[in-house]
């Protein structure tokens, strides 16, 4: 299996410095968010997608910050896709950033200001940090699922997933969304990394990006191992952009870790009217 052995985190207190982990105790509240670079991963064109995280050490706090000089992806331009909504914990591979076949020895660097610390980590090509992402685990050939918003709609597979949108709505009328998934029906044990058959495909859905609260009919849902289609709905409360994702994970373990074996994003931009 390839995989990065640790995601690479850096932090800042209070100017931008880069370092691997930052030991900063986690808390209910009030406390900082974290950048991380999970590893890249070849796509069948030959382009590459680096993958990113974030780690919000506030255990019950939901943070927001909007991207732009606060949170912001260089070089390029400012938003490249982060989420500008952090959940609590550490959440994995949370969205790629696709770089072209040429890339080389550039780097990409994820800067987020929140809370007067500048948190900084640069996403890369190196060879230590290539992940299995697309082709399944060495051990366990457990790829991941492909997701769609409907059966005529574009498909993807692992943390870049998959983009639609904008689908338009008014303030505090329900979107209606559906999510397509097909699986291999295979999905790695925590302990060992060895696949199994049977696992369930559970999704989850999050607001990614946008200026008001997001609340969903049915924020989760369980499919057969095979995949099978799920229908929730989204309200919006502030007029708007904005990005939902939903996670479609076949691994018992709810991070899935670091090998990024194991899940598909998909995100929905949504514009939100009056």
């Amino acid at each position: 299996m390839r995989c990065a052995l640790f995601a690479s985190v850096a932090f800042s207190i209070p100017a931008t410095t880069h370092a691997q982990r930052s030991l900063a105790p986690a808390g209910p509240r009030g406390l900082t968010i974290t950048p991380v670079f999970e590893g890249w991963y070849r796509n069948p064109d030959g382009s590459f997608s680096l993958s990113f995280g974030y780690y919000n050490r506030n255990t019950e706090e939901v943070v927001e910050v909007p991207v732009g000089a606060n949170n912001r992806i260089a070089a390029g331009a400012d938003d490249r896709g982060q989420p500008s909504t952090f959940y609590p914990n550490r959440h994995w591979g949370v969205f790629a950033v696709r770089v072209p076949a040429d890339f080389g020895k550039q780097e990409l660097t994820w800067t987020i200001t929140f809370r007067g610390t500048t948190t900084s980590v640069p996403g890369s090509l190196k060879p230590d940090w290539q992940i299995d992402a697309l082709e399944g685990e060495a051990s366990a050939s457990n790829t991941p699922p492909t997701l769609s918003f409907g059966a005529n709609e574009p498909k993807g597979q692992g943390p870049g997933g998959v983009t639609v949108g904008p689908r338009r709505v008014a303030v505090g009328v329900p979107l209606t969304l559906t999510v397509v998934v097909t699986d291999d029906a295979k999905t790695s044990t925590a302990a060992s990394g060895a696949a199994r058959a049977g696992g369930n495909v559970d999704l989850t859905w999050f607001k990614h990006q946008g200026p008001g609260d997001v609340t969903f009919g049915k924020p989760t849902a369980r499919l057969a191992p095979a995949g099978g289609t799920a229908t929730t709905t989204a309200t919006f409360s502030t007029p708007g952009d904005y990005i939902v994702r939903v996670r479609a994970n076949d691994s018992p373990v709810a991070s899935a870790g670091h090998s990024q074996c194991c899940w598909t994003n998909g995100f929905v931009r949504v514009t939100v009217t009056p």
